[in-house]
């Protein structure tokens, strides 16, 4: 089967099943080795930077081979066996899906006026306290958490699978799970995950500048302002810890007409953070479903650049 196909499949699987619920998640299965690979890392060198970076390359050598492993066993079975596995790995890789039920959880209990549910919901989608957030607060952190994910839940695995096959997709995961779990600037994790959180960074360079550029495109269909999405971008991208994550968010800040960053609360603490946007618009519970809409047509977007790519390359290649 074609690569692209097999893209798509993964996509369209994902569309219409989500995450499974009742089923262990398989990425679940890399976040406990990377735990495992941390606890002998630091068990065995006692630099937290070289420790750290042995966990990445044991856990992200392991993750390769076993994908590897797999792919070419149900080749060997039987081509369809090789091609539903290639679909699986990406599948499994990608949650559009899931992000949109977590983030109209929130609209839906913004609708109904349960503000403490709302709160609720929002926080099993962001890292900060919501437990004092106000409507206003409360979408800000949804509206946030989709623009942010639209990047590593979608986009950039595709473009890893795109073009290094189902593996560079499990290789992104590898890579994303690491840096969420020890990506934090804490006394434990400040220096051990150092080599995560900069793997992270490369991995998600180009996938987030050219996921951007596409919210404002797709903007226009949606009737939000494209023009001003491209210029929040370009001005308020670096506004952002990340050198990734502001750019996804400063293009649906700016679609939306909205100000995102600001003071948040982390572990009791006051974190103050640049702006992203311009307050031109109030922010309202309606603006989580506009962002929903952004990040399914971006990731149809680019799907379809990535698919365009692959064919064009076909194409190229069937001349020599």
């Amino acid at each position: 089967m074609p690569l692209e196909l097999i893209l798509i499949c993964a996509l369209l699987i994902d569309l219409l099943l989500g995450d499974p619920r009742q089923l262990p998640h398989p990425v679940s299965w890399i976040g406990w080795l990377a735990k495992t690979t941390e606890k002998i890392s630091r068990q065995i060198i006692s630099s937290q930077y070289l420790s750290g970076l042995l966990c990445v390359i044991s856990t992200l050598t392991i993750c390769i081979g076993v994908s590897l492993g797999l792919l070419f066993i149900a080749g060997r079975l039987h081509p369809l066996a090789g091609d539903a596995v290639s679909v699986l790995m990406i599948y499994i890789c990608i949650c559009p899906k899931d992000l949109s039920k977590h983030a109209n959880s929130v609209f839906r209990a913004l609708k109904a006026g349960n503000i403490p549910k709302a709160r609720k919901r929002v926080g099993m989608i962001v890292g900060r306290e919501t437990s004092q957030l106000d409507e206003p607060g409360i979408v800000r952190a949804a509206v946030e958490s989709v623009a942010e994910s639209i990047v590593d839940g979608a986009t950039a695995p595709l473009f890893y699978a795109a073009f290094f096959g189902p593996v560079g997709a499990i290789a992104y995961r590898a890579i994303n799970t690491m840096d969420s779990m020890f990506g934090y600037k804490n006394e434990s994790y400040f220096k051990f995950g150092f080599a995560a959180a900069r793997l992270d960074d490369l991995a998600n360079y180009i996938p987030a500048r050219l996921t951007a550029p596409i919210i404002g495109l797709v903007s226009i269909p949606l009737k939000l302002n494209a023009f001003n999405s491209w210029r929040i971008m370009q001005r308020d991208c670096k506004n952002h810890s990340s050198p990734n994550s502001g750019f996804a968010e400063a293009a649906m800040a700016g679609a939306l007409g909205v100000q995102l960053g600001g003071d948040s609360i982390y572990f009791g603490k006051t974190i103050s953070k640049p702006t992203i946007g311009e307050a031109g618009c109030p922010l309202h519970k309606d603006q989580i479903q506009q962002s929903v809409n952004v990040m399914f047509l971006t990731v149809a977007a680019f799907a379809i650049f990535t698919t365009g790519i692959l064919l064009g390359m076909r194409w190229f290649l069937t001349l020599f």
